[in-house]
């Protein structure tokens, strides 16, 4: 029967077939060790065997596939599961079926891989869509009219989705506001204003005469 040991390892006795179609089972001791990623068997429970015993066999847990029950694969062979690790099938043979179903269940949970959802939350920075420039929202504006030339100015200061103020001294004219002209500069003289006015003379006579203001 298989149990856990003081390093929290799944430890326990199998009878293996090392040569793959011998027909021979070797009884061995097995140690399930997943923070290691390994199945590794030796001769003898370490504990029982010399110092530096070395280990008779290996697999890493990321080449087993599957382990099942074998019992339609090797009908001859009583309570045997069957455990695919790359082009290998390694034939396992327990020593009752309750041990059997347990080491299924355990290789096959340790085995299993669990791939972790990604969060939604966490931004992309390498998204193109959350780099660049910031919208900017739309303001309104007066114009003025000076030397012929007209100027458009902005009646607050512009401000972006991002939150940022824009001076209005940043803004640029726009080329299709330009006259297709070029304005002339007013006189350095007064504009003088011509009136006709009706005046009565000593004799009482109308008279018109032409007074200028300046």
């Amino acid at each position: 029967m298989l149990y856990v040991d003081r390093q929290n390892r799944i430890c326990g006795f199998l009878d293996i077939e090392e040569n793959e179609n011998s027909g021979k089972f070797l009884r061995r001791y097995f140690i399930l060790d997943i923070r290691e990623d390994s199945f590794v068997w030796y001769m003898d429970n370490p504990q029982n065997l010399p110092s530096g015993s070395s280990r008779v066999g290996a697999i890493k847990l990321t080449y087993i596939s599957k382990v099942s029950d074998a019992t339609k694969l090797r009908p001859k062979v009583e309570i045997c599961s069957v455990m695919n690790a790359g082009m290998r099938k390694y034939f396992l043979q327990a020593n009752d079926q309750q041990d059997l179903v347990e080491w299924v269940n355990v290789l096959n949970k340790a085995i299993k891989i669990t791939v972790p959802k990604q969060s939604d939350s966490q931004p992309n920075s390498d998204n193109p869509s959350h780099q660049g420039e910031c919208g900017k929202k739309q303001v309104s504006y007066s114009t003025d009219i000076g030397g012929g030339v007209p100027i458009i100015t902005p009646t607050q200061k512009e401000v972006n989705e991002c939150g940022e103020s824009v001076d209005r001294n940043n803004l640029k004219r726009s080329q299709s506001h330009l006259p297709s002209f070029t304005p002339q500069p007013p006189p350095d003289s007064a504009v003088i204003k011509l009136v006709f006015c009706k005046t009565r003379s000593s004799d009482e006579k109308l008279e018109e005469k032409l007074f200028s203001i300046g």
